[in-house]
């Protein structure tokens, strides 16, 4: 399979703001001083979505999303009303970038914790458009299914059986556009468990991205970081915890959403 990486350019990387130096930018968090952003394409109160000030990536066009106001924020702090309209808020963002003609796919995607592969703490998310690559070209539908934790007619869960990476992932799928809310509480719920409850709450970091599927179905995936295993890092190998393991996550995930939403 021809791969086909994405250019990244050092210099303006050098630039770039860091929370996890060890020598950090002396400047302070950018996202911090809103008064101060530019080349602002939305906002809903301290919501903000603009053109990335240091765009690393040749032949994209890098957007940031700024999720709250609050430097320590993250899905997993937020209200569930504030959670919501983020989701609205940035799904809505990302389906204007989609429909632009100049990208030839759009990706979006959050970083949390120093695992994370992430500059900045303060809460964001990121929307790219890719001008020459199909972000989407080694993934496969299979990547988006397996063992169903919840089904209704808006919102399916499930524990990958086929990962992108490994070892667990959360997929949360939503089926319509109805169920928006519901999808919402799951992804703070699965971002709540993976930090707390997954490998004896030893996972500070967590990825989530998001990818357009099959008749407007959108899947939320959160996948736990660690340190990327041999097989993947030299290979592109994803590994995947046996059935049992698999079966009883999607147990322990079940009864966290009963017990975190009362539902």
């Amino acid at each position: 399979m021809e791969n086909d990486p994405l250019i990244f350019d050092v210099n303006i990387a050098k630039e770039k703001p860091n929370s996890y130096r060890k020598t950090k930018n002396k400047s302070g968090c950018p996202f911090c001083a809103p008064d101060e952003l530019s080349n602002i394409y939305d906002r809903n109160g301290d919501m903000i979505w603009l053109r990335n000030k240091y765009p690393t990536l040749r032949d994209t066009v890098q957007t940031v999303l700024i999720e709250s106001s609050d430097h320590q924020g993250d899905i997993t702090t937020y209200s569930t009303k504030q959670n919501r309209a983020l989701m609205r808020f940035s799904l809505a963002c990302f389906n204007k970038m989609r429909k632009q003609e100049e990208f030839r796919s759009t990706l979006w995607y959050k970083n949390f914790g120093p695992q994370s592969g992430g500059s900045l703490i303060h809460p964001h998310m990121q929307i790219v458009g890719l001008k020459k690559q199909d972000g989407y070209h080694y993934l496969s539908e299979k990547n988006f299914n397996g063992v169903t934790l919840f089904n209704q007619e808006d919102v399916e869960v499930n524990i990958a059986r086929f990962p992108v990476q490994g070892y667990i992932e959360i997929n949360i799928n939503l089926l319509n556009s109805a169920g928006i809310d519901l999808w919402a509480d799951w992804i703070q719920c699965g971002a709540k468990y993976m930090l707390t409850v997954l490998s004896n709450g030893r996972c500070d970091s967590y990825n989530l991205f998001f990818y357009p599927r099959k008749n407007n179905v959108i899947c939320a995936k959160l996948i736990a970081r660690f340190a990327a295993p041999p097989y993947f890092v030299g290979y592109k190998l994803s590994q995947v915890d046996n059935e049992e393991k698999l079966q009883d996550e999607a147990q322990k995930l079940r009864q966290f959403f009963a017990i975190t939403t009362n539902k």
